[in-house]
């Protein structure tokens, strides 16, 4: 029996019943929090009641236009332009969080110097009241867009193997609690959670690689082997779009792992990769992953090696890389003649700088 719906909202609630609750939906219950009965979204508005969306709703609703976007154009010629449309929505809700990010951060500047002089009148209790919930509501809807964007950020992940990844700037998330502190308190706690946010604390696992590679296992299967020993890592990474970088991103994505993106700085010009590894560097990472790629990689892994970093070097598979060929009137060798580098020949040719195997 086929279902008519008049509306959007009635047709998300459709789709919820019908595939109940998922691994998302604490998370969703989660940031959906209402903190207080009333809402303010601007310092000018009044407070009024404003409940939150149905987190039920929004989930199904983020579920369904993000798996009608792919399943519309599969097969179809338009199936290419997919993931660019897709990128598109998951980007939307995040340049959204953006914005109501820096609205929060005017708010709690507001609420500080507000906090800071003290006056036991009733109308600054009333004025410090309103400004923390302005800083609560805006926070509220920001934790909203945040798990809305990380949840099709998922689906854009599991459709197209990519993490997705803004343009530009960093993109964070978190819980909420439903907390109610005073203002000093809450301003303090706020600052804490950001710097957790965008400093992340964690021993630093670096990683870098060439642009051309094939055997996404592998490194899976090391950085997983990585993961198992240090389950608190955060990956620090060169930020190549593609290859090993990209790869590894994805990794983190898939296993819930926090990276850091190092971008090449292109005021710097010629010099960008390099100063880009010192920073790398400063992180003082514990552990090292460094692929077979050019002599950026080269100069990174020199650097690690003085720094005493434990460092794993993967070179290229050779038959990924292109070979010469066979002079006639000789049998092919075997692959192990044929590329005789080990880990440790290649581990010397970066460390010493050169391009030759050891003899």
């Amino acid at each position: 029996m086929s279902k008519s719906f008049s509306n959007f909202a009635d047709f998300a609630s459709f789709i919820a019943s019908e595939t109940g609750t998922d691994q998302r939906s604490p998370l969703y219950e989660a940031a959906f929090i209402e903190h207080d009965e009333r809402a303010k979204l601007s310092p000018v508005d009044e407070s009024e009641q404003l409940e939150m969306p149905d987190p039920e709703q929004s989930r199904a609703a983020v579920e369904m236009v993000m798996a009608t976007l792919f399943d519309v154009f599969r097969d179809t010629r338009l199936e290419p332009f997919a993931s660019d449309l897709a990128w598109g929505f998951v980007n939307s809700f995040h340049v959204v969080a953006k914005r109501i990010s820096d609205r929060e951060d005017d708010a709690a500047k507001e609420l500080g110097e507000l906090a800071r002089s003290f006056d036991p009148s009733e109308i600054y209790a009333s004025q410090i009241e309103e400004a923390q919930l302005l800083c609560q509501t805006l926070q509220g809807c920001r934790d909203a867009m945040e798990c809305m964007r990380d949840h099709a950020a998922d689906v854009y992940r599991v459709e197209t193997g990519r993490p997705y990844s803004p343009t530009r700037g960093s993109r964070v998330s978190k819980g909420v609690t439903a907390s109610m502190i005073d203002a000093r308190d809450y301003l303090a706690a706020r600052m804490r959670e950001r710097r957790e946010q965008f400093a992340p604390e964690g021993p630093v696992v670096a990683f870098s690689g060439g642009q051309v590679w094939e055997d996404h296992d592998m490194l899976w299967k090391g950085l997983d082997s990585i993961l198992a020993r240090i389950p608190e890592m955060i990956l620090a990474t060169t930020a190549q779009t593609k290859g090993c970088d990209a790869i590894a991103q994805a990794w983190a994505a898939a296993r819930g792992v926090k990276v850091i993106m190092f971008r090449l700085d292109r005021r710097l010009g010629a010099k960008a990769a390099f100063v880009r590894n010192d920073r790398l560097l400063a992180l003082k990472p514990v552990e090292a992953v460094v692929c077979e790629g050019s002599g950026i990689q080269m100069n990174l892994a020199q650097k690690l090696r003085q720094a005493g970093v434990p460092l794993h070097i993967v070179k290229l598979e050779p038959s990924a890389k292109p070979q010469p060929a066979q002079p006639t009137g000789r049998t092919a060798k075997s692959r192990d003649e044929f590329d005789p580098w080990t880990q440790d020949d290649y581990y010397a040719a970066m460390v010493n700088g050169g391009g030759r195997r050891r003899r």
